[in-house]
């Protein structure tokens, strides 16, 4: 595959496993999670969308410097799986939040979330340190959106 495909490919896939799993969150917007309680240092609600777009675009570009790199086979395969487990992880989240409203679960997801992006983060180092550092803004996202699911569960479990 030329690099040209395998670019539009990597930028392809996170954007739109984020769309699909946006329709399980943008449905509940208005609804279920306008009730519940939030910190006060909660983000606009019209923030997520520009930022996650941001992020899937980021982890799509550093997909594509892994993935056309030349270094061997066995190391890129365990980097691109660790990338493909968090981009799963991502998925799930959204749904297990937004449309099942499990926030103790999401929490504990998001937490094994976080692992494989750091994972994802030292794998990318070894062949691309580029690529390892365009998911620094993504863990820092992920680490901030855990303390604020952290923050809502605690606020709607008493």
């Amino acid at each position: 595959m030329n690099n040209t495909l395998k670019l539009v490919v990597s930028i392809l896939l996170p954007v739109a496993v984020g769309a699909i799993s946006g329709l399980f969150t943008t449905s509940e917007i208005p609804g279920w999670y306008q009730t519940i309680q939030k910190p006060s240092w909660n983000p606009p609600n019209w923030i997520f969308g520009p930022v996650w777009t941001t992020l899937y675009l980021l982890m799509g570009i550093a997909q594509y410097l892994v993935w056309k790199s030349n270094i061997s086979a066995p190391q890129k395969n365990m980097a691109l799986l660790f990338f493909a487990i968090q981009l799963l992880l991502n998925f799930f989240w959204s749904f297990i939040f937004f449309k099942e409203h499990q926030l103790g679960w999401a929490f504990a997801e998001i937490i094994a979330m976080w692992v494989f992006i750091l994972l994802t983060i030292f794998a990318f180092a070894r062949i691309n340190n580029t690529a390892a550092w365009l998911l620094v803004p993504y863990i820092s996202w992920v680490s901030f959106a855990a303390i604020l699911n952290y923050s809502i569960w605690q606020l709607n479990s008493r």
